[in-house]
């Protein structure tokens, strides 16, 4: 897994690739309780991606933290898309290791 972008400002959100696949891990957070929420991105979310750049990340992160994946009683949309159980290990050492690598987008990959 290895970093290809992220959030110039505050580390809202990384966007992380593994075996062709696209995963955004955004950084929510309400109040007091704060939190982070991995989805892979669907196909529409990628082409959306393509289109549209980092803009669309922002609003895709926005998107999550707005509709609060993890209160019990929400009605987001993303809610069961939630993967950072099987993928936050890889995602922490390859947000490490890009931090370490003096934050250059896609200079870190982590097996």
């Amino acid at each position: 897994m290895r970093v290809l972008d992220a959030d110039d400002e505050c580390y809202g959100w990384f966007l992380l690739e593994e075996d062709g696949s696209l995963f955004l891990e955004a950084s929510c957070n309400h109040s007091f309780v704060g939190y982070t929420f991995m989805i892979q991105l669907n196909a529409h979310e990628v082409d959306e991606y393509k289109q549209q750049g980092r803009a669309c990340l922002h609003q895709l992160a926005q998107y999550i933290q707005d509709s609060v994946p993890i209160h019990k009683a929400t009605q987001s949309i993303y809610k069961g898309r939630d993967v950072s159980s099987a993928y936050m290990e890889k995602a922490i050492a390859a947000v490490n290791a890009w931090r370490n690598a003096g934050s250059q987008a896609g200079s870190s990959a982590v097996e």
